[in-house]
C-alpha cells in the first residue's frame, strides 16, 4: 500500500517541526523522525489507528509525544489529513 501526504498535512507538519526548532532544533529533528516513521508504518498496518472523529478518517496517537495522525485508509493508498496536537478541538467547529 502506498503513502500519501496531503498538501495541508505536508504543511502542518512543516510549520510545527519549524516552530518546535526554534527553540530547540534536536527535539525538532527527534519529533519529525517519529512522525515520519509512524506514518510509514501505515503502509503495512493500515488499520493500526483508531476510529476518527471524522467519517471516513482513523486517527493513530503518537505517545509519548503530544501529536495524532489523522488518515483516511483509501482502496490503494493511505492519505495523510493532518497532524494535530493531541489538545487541540478535532475535528474544527463551522
Amino acid at each position: 500500500m502506498q503513502l500519501r501526504w496531503s498538501p495541508a498535512a505536508a504543511e502542518d507538519l512543516f510549520r510545527l517541526i519549524k516552530y518546535i526548532r526554534q527553540e530547540n532544533p534536536a527535539a525538532a529533528q527527534r519529533i519529525a523522525k517519529t512522525i515520519y516513521e509512524s506514518a510509514g508504518s501505515l503502509k503495512s498496518l493500515p488499520n493500526k489507528g483508531r476510529t476518527g472523529r471524522v467519517e471516513g478518517t482513523r486517527e493513530l496517537p503518537l505517545p509519548p509525544l503530544p501529536f495524532v495522525v489523522v488518515y483516511r485508509v483509501l482502496e490503494e493508498r493511505v492519505e495523510i489529513a493532518n497532524v494535530i496536537h493531541g489538545a487541540q478541538k478535532w475535528p474544527p467547529k463551522d
